[in-house]
């Protein structure tokens, strides 16, 4: 287990947070670049010592300021992963993952190296070099050497930056079964929505080195219930509005744009709102885009709009409608955007469930613990 609260100042960043995380589970750090998550890292592994709090490891405390204790880099036991994985051009993946092992047990170490490169699918590459193989097989190779000295913990700061995001995507699953035999405590940093959802039993949000909100992926990411977190996530859609009305039977509130007459949009009944200004958050893929509006539909919100603009976003496109000042961010494959013929100056329906929307809490507001059903 890792447990630790500590701050850090350096010039104009000050860190301040408290972390915690079980052996034989993986908790992600998410954040833009600079809010603290590779500081975060570097103080567990020993680098930089914080400037007050304490850090243990597996029960072995590690750092404590009031105490005086400061266990040193090589002594902490942590399995390191960088983006760069820093392999040895010089030397085979066989040499590359036994380096740093004890020589005290050579039959050992061949024994151990041997399980690995069959637990990583390395297994016939182990006289090749770096350079001679993928950049998966790479990482493959660096997490490998991370864990053959039995450390009582891994950090990985963004692991799959330098992949592309067809290998990342295949290699996102093959590193969770890894991890999972493992059974250390894991620290992952990344950026990315969809490595934190596959990758972590729990995420927390950092923003300029605090904590803004964190539980279970799906829920935090899914439904991110403060507005400064769900811009960091990147949802597209981002609606001040005004509620009107609202539906204890029908589980809905029915809100209107703030000083526009804008179309009307209902939302999921949230606790504790029944009146006044809110913002509503909508992902652009919960938007479907249709040319005529669908009657005898579930989907509670259709709103008319004009196509303002198309952008590429790989894999497909992005479409900005225009609905009475209003801009949706929508999603959509090539292939519909071709088959539709949608050109800037069309005119489309915007198409969404009420479900598919959430409230979204002022920045300035405390740190959240979301629950699986959404609520703090």
């Amino acid at each position: 287990m890792i447990e630790a609260e500590m701050t850090y100042q350096i010039e104009n960043f000050a860190l301040d947070l408290s972390i915690s995380v079980n052996s034989g589970e993986s908790l992600v750090l998410f954040g833009p670049s600079g809010a603290g998550k590779s500081t975060i890292l570097r103080a567990i592994a020993g680098l930089i010592e914080p400037t007050s709090g304490f850090i243990s490891i597996g029960g072995a405390t590690v750092f404590d300021k009031n105490q005086k204790i400061w266990v040193p880099p090589y002594k902490r036991k942590i399995g390191y992963l960088t983006q760069q994985y820093h392999l040895f051009p010089h030397l085979s993946v066989f040499k590359n993952i036994a380096y740093g092992l004890s020589r005290n047990s050579k039959a050992a170490s061949t024994d151990l190296i041997s399980d690995l490169l069959e637990k990583f699918q390395l297994s016939g590459l182990e006289h090749r070099y770096p350079w001679e193989i993928s950049g998966g097989q790479q990482q493959r190779v660096a997490l490998a050497r991370a864990l053959a000295s039995n450390p009582s913990a891994l950090l990985l700061d963004e692991p799959f930056a330098s992949l592309d995001s067809e290998l990342r995507r295949a290699t996102l699953n093959e590193i969770r079964r890894i991890l999972e035999f493992a059974k250390i405590p894991v620290i992952v940093v990344t950026h990315e929505r969809e490595e934190a959802v596959a990758i972590g039993d729990e995420i927390q949000v950092i923003d300029s080195g605090h904590t803004l909100a964190k539980g279970e992926p799906i829920n935090v990411l899914g439904h991110p219930g403060q507005e400064r977190v769900a811009s960091l996530i990147g949802v597209e859609n981002l609606i001040p509005m005004n509620i009107i009305d609202t539906s204890t039977s029908e589980g809905t509130m029915t809100c209107v744009p703030r000083e526009l007459d804008g179309p009307r949009i209902e939302v999921p009944l949230g606790v504790g709102y029944e009146s006044g200004y809110t913002t509503i958050g909508i992902r652009a893929s919960d938007i479907i885009l249709a040319y005529y509006k669908i009657d005898n539909s579930s989907a509670r919100n259709q709103i008319q709009g004009v196509v303002s603009e198309i952008n590429t976003n790989s894999p497909g496109y992005q479409i900005t409608l225009n609905c009475s000042e209003i801009p949706l961010i929508c999603n959509i494959t090539g292939t519909s955007l071709s088959e539709m013929d949608i050109k800037v100056g069309s005119s489309l329906w915007a198409i969404f469930k009420a479900s598919s929307c959430f409230i979204v809490r002022d920045h300035s507001e405390t740190l959240q613990e979301i629950t699986p059903n959404g609520r703090l």
